[in-house]
């Protein structure tokens, strides 16, 4: 599948729309700028399976970017534009970017890394002027708008985000065929099991650095849908655009879910949501409460899924399966599940270990590290991978995730799965974000510690330690109504902010980076 089809059934149709300024790319617009971006990068000397980066915000000339490389054979890295300029450098030179295109209101960010990117031979800006970067605009208008007649299909190489340690590049096999071959494509597939179709208005809230929202959104126009863009998540501004622009199809992760139910009543009651039939949600098991409530509010609209930028397994599941299997993140049908103990035996159904997805038809390696796709890999079945989720698989087929094994708390001998006891906290009223790690403890080995950000208005300093002691007090006797006392915090640790990433996953190593050079909590 691919966009340029539509352009002449709908032409004029919006293949993007920004929904914080209104902007709109049209599928004929989309189809002539990624042509001339395509010849400007042949002109260049780039061939298939060289590589590009880009580093912008949410801004619709992404989409253009993205498929004039894909219709060239190129692959194109997306970087994350919340990173430190040396982390944005090591990514640009990982990737073995050729060319690096940036967008203006990243500019001190863009010029910050020219130095430490020697291997960059041109350097693009749109939106405005970047020192030692050449006028995008400029440079592709002059360049043909009648495609190539040779355009091989390329693909993203993105990175993981990087949670535990330096993110890695996720090189898929470049597919042997044209850009418009209707061949085997598993994220048209996977769409279209959630009925996208050219009739779809998609919202994403999240940065397209990100897989999922780069892959859904390209997915959505190559169906022949209407993105809209939001420049970054906001509760409330989503609600209104879903009303707006009559939204059927959204993305979330669950912290999304949880910000959307923290708002007042009258706000969540303000906005017709009757168009949207399909909420998506991944990144993150969601908390078994949060879902039910979004169900109540939402009704059965919420799919899930489970997959990874590697993309060697998928698993969903609908509203109706899930509220018989509360807690599942579905049965696969991408890869065939296998959950492993630590010395690589395969356990028996409903036993917790590491999964590993069996997969023949993706093919994948981590970027110049060797090392780790063998870490990923497992000793005994070369085509069965893992991520390094923990979980297991019931008597149906269905997959129940726990944790990250680098994130299991060992207290006691016991392993206590700090997802459990953060779904568990999420929604109390005076809790506005939290995570739970272990600590070390010399007694227990670790012991269960909750970092705890609080809501709006609720104040711990500054009125003694007395207060900070009673709501620490207040969340533990919440914790333990709701799951068993050993799992539950031994002690409230309150906090200004935890380190996320703007699609919501927590970077828990930041936590225990603070916790081991401070010496405690």
């Amino acid at each position: 599948m691919f966009p340029g089809k539509f352009v002449t059934s709908t032409p004029d149709k919006p293949a993007v729309i920004e929904a914080a300024t209104g902007r709109s790319v049209r599928f004929a617009e989309l189809e002539t700028r990624s042509i001339r971006f395509a010849h400007w990068l042949r002109a260049q000397g780039l061939r298939r399976g060289d590589h590009i980066a880009v580093l912008s915000s949410n801004d619709a000339t992404v989409f253009e970017l993205y498929w004039g490389a894909v219709r060239s054979g190129l692959y194109l890295t997306m970087v994350n534009t919340h990173l430190t300029a040396d982390e944005v450098a090591y990514i640009v030179g990982d990737c073995d970017a050729q060319v690096i295109v940036a967008s203006a209101d990243l500019a001190e960010l863009a010029a910050g890394i020219v130095d430490d990117t020697p291997e960059v031979r041109v350097r693009l800006a749109f939106g405005g002027t970047i020192p030692g970067h050449l006028d995008y605009a400029a440079e592709v208008a002059p360049m043909p708008t009648q495609a190539p007649s040779d355009q091989p299909r390329g693909t993203d190489m993105l990175y993981s985000s990087g949670t535990t340690g330096r993110p890695k590049g996720i090189e898929p096999e470049l597919p042997d065929m044209q850009v418009d071959d209707e061949g085997p494509n598993p994220m048209v597939a996977l769409l279209r099991a959630f009925g996208f179709d050219e009739h779809s208005v998609y919202l994403s809230p999240a940065p397209l650095y990100h897989a999922a929202p780069l892959r859904y959104s390209a997915t959505t126009q190559a169906l022949g849908g209407t993105v809209i863009l939001m420049d970054h998540f906001d509760p409330q501004r989503c609600l209104a655009a879903i009303e707006q622009y009559g939204v059927t199809h959204s993305q979330w992760v669950p912290t999304h879910f949880v910000r959307l139910l923290k708002l007042p009543a009258a706000v969540r009651s303000r906005y017709d949501l009757s168009s949207m039939r399909v909420a998506v949600h991944a990144a993150a098991p969601c908390p078994v409460e949060v879902k039910r409530e979004m169900m109540s509010w939402w009704g059965e609209i919420l799919y899930e899924y489970y997959s990874s930028t590697e993309g060697v397994g998928v698993t969903i599941i609908g509203p109706q399966d899930w509220l018989s299997k509360p807690g599942s993140v579905g049965r696969p049908i991408i890869g065939v599940p296998h959950v492993c103990g630590e010395d690589g035996a395969e356990l028996p159904i409903g036993e917790i270990g590491l999964i590993y997805f069996a997969h023949t038809d993706v093919r994948f390696e981590y970027h110049n590290a060797p090392e780790k796709t063998a870490e990923s890999t497992h000793p005994e079945h070369p085509d069965w991978t893992t991520t390094g989720d923990i979980g297991r698989v019931d008597e149906d087929g269905f997959v129940f995730l726990t944790d990250r094994a680098k994130f299991v708390i060992i207290s006691g001998g016991v392993n206590i799965y700090p997802q459990e006891v953060e779904g568990a906290l999420a929604l109390h009223p005076k809790v506005f974000d939290v995570a739970v790690i272990g600590v070390p403890d010399e007694e227990m080995g670790e012991r269960v510690t909750a970092f705890v950000q609080p809501a709006p208005g609720v104040t711990v300093g500054g009125a003694g330690a007395g207060a900070a002691d009673e709501l620490a007090a207040e969340l533990i006797g919440y914790c333990r109504e709701r799951i068993a006392h050993y799992k539950c915090p031994r002690e409230v640790v309150f906090v200004d902010e935890l380190p996320r990433t703007p699609t919501g996953k927590l970077v828990k190593g930041a936590l225990h980076a603070a916790v081991s050079a401070g010496g405690g909590p």
